[in-house]
């Protein structure tokens, strides 16, 4: 999928040490997510529709992505 990216308002999670470690979210239109390395802001992002990132942060509240 290919999104205009150029007016995205980036962000950091605010449990976030404000380094430059992090990764990045914008809100798009269409309720699309935009998700970037905050290392290489220029560099590619990954945009997920609406349903795609509901799936992905219920993963993670759920534990599916912990490591243990």
């Amino acid at each position: 999928m290919t999104a205009d990216l150029s007016n995205a308002k980036w962000f950091k999670s605010s449990r976030s040490s404000g380094g430059n470690e992090c990764v990045e979210v914008a809100h798009l239109d269409n309720g699309h997510v935009g998700v970037r390395d905050s290392k290489n802001a220029p560099g590619p992002a990954l945009v997920f529709t609406p349903g795609e990132w509901d799936a992905f942060t219920a993963g993670v509240r759920g534990g599916e992505f912990d490591r243990s």
